[in-house]
């Protein structure tokens, strides 16, 4: 009965650990600090400012474990795409889901770049990041 009970015990603590190295390092990077705004571009210039196509983005951001968070003035949820490469940010705010190409994810900095279609030229968007 006793090696029973160790037995358990052992598959327990080994299942926890192997539960919580299933986490990726792009993961841990977004999700760990709480994230400041400290640029929001389109086409190269500034887009941050009152009535500007990023405004509600300015602020902090915080990606949650369990996919939820928030991104600025936006309430939603986030997940990778595409091998982590890409972060999809949806929210009820948003008319469609945010697809960004994560250009740089590190423990102090996150910038993310998408291209938004617009008649004539389309907007090209580059938001950056610093952890808190």
């Amino acid at each position: 009965m006793k090696n029973i009970a160790l037995l358990i015990v052992t598959g327990l603590i080994i299942f926890s650990a192997c539960k919580k190295n299933s986490e990726s390092e792009r993961f841990v990077l977004l999700t760990t600090p709480v994230w400041t705004s400290d640029s929001l571009l389109v086409n190269g210039f500034d887009a941050s400012g009152p009535g500007q196509l990023l405004e509600k983005f300015k602020g902090d951001a915080k990606f949650n474990k369990n996919g939820t968070g928030s991104f600025g003035q936006y309430t939603g949820t986030w997940r990778f795409s595409y091998n982590e490469t890409n972060l999809v940010i949806e929210s009820d705010s948003l008319l469609l889901p945010l697809t960004t190409n994560i250009v740089e994810l590190t423990a102090i900095s996150l910038k993310v770049t998408t291209v938004f279609p617009s008649i004539p030229d389309p907007l090209n968007i580059r938001m950056t990041f610093k952890a808190k």
